[in-house]
């Protein structure tokens, strides 16, 4: 299951939760204002994060620039504790399932997102000639599969 980390004013945020709802793609929505981050939750985005914290933190944030805060100095549960009560120095959109991460809406590597079936048939749309899927097909076996609660 795919979990999006937002926030009530991001205009990207409601650009992915919006293009999720296209694509039928179910999600949970955390809200980092109004949902306390579990320390987990934190690791995990930090250990998925392909570059440490400059994937997932906004280092020009206002709360680093006047408090003169150096993540880099913090060991890994001061980082944690220090973003669970300062979450606005996250970026957002932070979108994360088990094999993919994404920070920020970008309208290409999204895509990433759409189940490898689904991408299959869009690609084969693309050409007049596609014998190995059927579109209803699949996208029906696609639905079938997640409703019974198959990974697919």
């Amino acid at each position: 299951m795919i979990r999006i980390y937002t926030a009530p004013s991001c205009a990207s945020c409601r650009k992915v939760k919006a293009w999720l709802k296209e694509h039928d793609i179910p999600y949970v929505e955390k809200n980092i204002f109004s949902t306390i981050l579990r320390e987990d939750e934190l690791r995990e985005l930090l250990e998925r994060s392909e570059n440490g914290t400059d994937d997932i933190i906004s280092k020009r944030s206002k709360i680093i620039k006047e408090n003169k805060v150096d993540i880099e100095d913090m060991s890994t549960n001061e980082l944690i504790h220090f973003i669970q009560k300062n979450p606005s120095i996250l970026k957002r959109p932070i979108m994360i399932d088990e094999r993919r991460f994404q920070v920020g809406y970008n309208a290409e590597e999204i895509r990433a997102f759409i189940p490898r079936e689904l991408r299959k048939l869009a690609e084969c749309q693309k050409f007049d000639n596609c014998p190995q899927f059927s579109a209803s097909t699949l996208v029906e076996d696609y639905h079938h599969n997640k409703k019974a609660g198959c990974n697919g």
